[in-house]
């Protein structure tokens, strides 16, 4: 929760095959991204429908945000993709066991959630960054 309201976190694995040229060997490399979730409308989505290696689409916004390491004292960097605000999309994908609804925010209405979101900063910006 943040500032009393509910907030998903969750990691999302991405994965990219080819075929390598030399060997003829497919190659499969998987990267994970942390996600953040401030409407509370996706949130409930995410804590009745979404389960572990559920297929989704989403659209969101891209923030690093830095915290201090405890043990080593050192700054770390984060960067995160944040669904708040218009322009934010989870689509669930699959098969006839896992819904095929579009969760689109941009056509819900507006979250109540304040702007200041906790520990984690947004730039408003206007360029879309394609996915």
């Amino acid at each position: 929760m943040v500032n009393g309201k509910s907030v998903a976190r969750l990691s999302l694995a991405t994965s990219n095959t080819w075929k390598d040229k030399n060997t003829g060997e497919k190659k499969e490399k998987t990267e994970w991204h942390r996600v953040v979730v401030f409407n509370e409308g996706l949130v409930n989505v995410i804590k009745q429908y979404l389960k572990k290696g559920s297929q989704v689409y989403l659209e969101g916004q891209l923030s690093t945000r830095k915290w201090k390491d405890e043990q080593s004292g050192q700054d770390k960097y984060s960067t995160e993709i944040l669904l708040q605000g218009y322009n934010s999309t989870l689509t669930m994908l699959g098969g006839k066991n896992s819904s095929t609804e579009n969760f689109d925010q941009s056509k819900e209405s507006k979250s109540s959630l304040p702007d200041d979101s906790g520990d984690v900063q947004t730039n408003d910006l206007d360029d879309e960054i394609p996915f």
